[in-house]
């Protein structure tokens, strides 16, 4: 006879039902949560350039097929790699979400991508993220609130 000793926990869900998990209750210190979309879609970025500069794949068009997504869209992702090196690094490390949406949502970097500058780059982020940026006032924020200023109030400046 064979004895298998694992650690579970349980979780109950709204309704009261409770799921079994076999795996140990992480740690108080490790955070919890998703990564963020746009971290996600960062280091594909920088993976998608990788296979391109190695010549695994041979051009955007077969990389989107293999990807299974359209070629515009394989085009967003790959714009990111166009950021400067301080954002992409930003947007890798993002806190994990641990509950509701990202803070950083995936088009508030495209306005930036446009801007080939990278100290440009950096300012429009910073204004961008300044207006963006949650509240720590407690109070839950509203749900159909404008996530991105516009184009004109970004490039106003210039």
């Amino acid at each position: 006879m064979i004895t298998v000793t694992t650690a579970v926990h349980f979780t109950t869900s709204r309704a009261g039902r409770k799921r079994l998990h076999a795996f140990a209750r992480p740690a108080a210190g490790t955070p919890c949560g998703r990564v963020p979309r746009v971290a996600r879609l960062m280091a594909l970025a920088i993976r998608f350039e990788g296979l391109l500069r190695d010549g695994t794949v041979g051009d955007l068009s077969e990389l989107a097929r293999l990807a299974g997504v359209t070629q515009p869209r394989m085009t967003q992702i790959m714009n990111l790699n166009h950021l400067a090196p301080a954002i992409q690094e930003e947007l890798l490390f993002l806190a994990p979400v641990e509950a509701g949406r990202d803070t950083v949502h995936e088009r508030m970097p495209q306005p930036v991508c446009a801007e080939m500058d990278w100290e440009r780059q950096r300012d429009l982020w910073r204004q961008l993220f300044r207006v963006n940026r949650p509240k720590s006032t407690g109070s839950r924020p509203k749900a159909r609130a404008c996530c991105r200023p516009s184009a004109s109030r970004l490039f106003a400046d210039q």
